[in-house]
C-alpha cells in the first residue's frame, strides 16, 4: 500500500488543527517546499451562503466574502511556498476532503522538494474554480483568527519557518478583522474559528 501525505501550507500545519479533522494525534512527517506554486489569499468563501457565517466584531455587519489562503500552480517567480507533510491514509484524505470543501485535492508529488523516500504520493488542496478569486471580491475580509493560527503554526515549526512563510505568501489584500461566528452548520472536524 503506498504511503500518502498531504502538503499542509496553512492551518493544517498546526498538528492540533489537523488532529481535530483526522481524529487522532498528528505528527508532522517532514517540512517541504512546493516548487512551481505560489501561496496567495485567493480563496473566496461566500459568507452569506456557506456552512458558517461570521459577523465583524466591531459593528456586527456580515461581510459578503471571507478570504483564505490558496495554492496556485504555474508560479515562475519567487520562492516556493513552505509547508509540512502529514502522513495519512486514504480514508483520512476523504476526511480532509470534507474539511477542504472549497478546495480540490491535487497530486503534487513531483513538486515537493526533498520529499522523504518513504512517502509515495503527496496531495495538496487548491481552490475550486468557482471559489478562486484572482482579485478579491468587494466586501471581502480575512478573519483575524485565521492568519494568527497559521503564523503560530509556522513559528512552531522552528527557526526561520515563519520568516519563510512571510516571504512566500502574498500580504493580505483586504482588511484583517476580528469576527464572531453567527451561523453554524459546520461539519464535525472543520474549523469554527475562521
Amino acid at each position: 500500500m503506498p504511503a500518502l501525505a498531504v502538503f499542509a501550507y496553512a492551518s493544517l500545519v498546526d498538528p492540533a488543527s489537523a488532529a481535530a479533522t483526522l481524529g487522532r494525534p498528528v505528527e508532522l512527517a517532514a517540512m517541504g517546499r512546493l516548487a512551481g506554486w505560489r501561496r496567495r489569499w485567493s480563496l473566496a468563501r461566500d459568507n452569506h451562503a456557506s456552512e458558517k457565517s461570521f459577523a465583524r466584531a466591531d459593528d456586527g455587519s456580515l461581510p459578503r466574502f471571507c478570504l483564505g489562503l490558496n495554492l496556485e500552480a504555474g508560479a515562475d517567480e519567487g520562492e516556493a511556498p513552505n509547508g509540512a507533510l502529514i502522513e495519512l491514509t486514504e480514508a483520512e484524505l476523504e476526511r480532509l476532503d470534507l474539511r477542504e470543501i472549497r478546495y480540490r485535492r491535487l497530486d503534487v508529488s513531483d513538486a515537493v522538494a526533498d520529499r522523504p523516500a518513504k512517502i509515495d504520493r503527496v496531495f495538496a488542496y487548491a481552490a475550486r474554480r468557482e471559489r478562486f478569486a484572482h482579485t478579491p471580491p468587494e466586501d471581502a475580509i480575512i478573519i483575524a483568527t485565521y492568519p494568527r493560527a497559521v503564523e503560530a503554526a509556522f513559528d512552531a515549526l522552528g527557526p526561520g519557518q515563519l520568516d519563510l512563510y512571510h516571504r512566500t505568501t502574498q500580504p493580505p489584500p483586504v482588511p484583517v478583522v476580528d469576527a464572531v461566528l453567527v451561523d453554524d452548520h459546520i461539519p464535525p472536524g472543520n474549523p469554527r474559528d475562521w
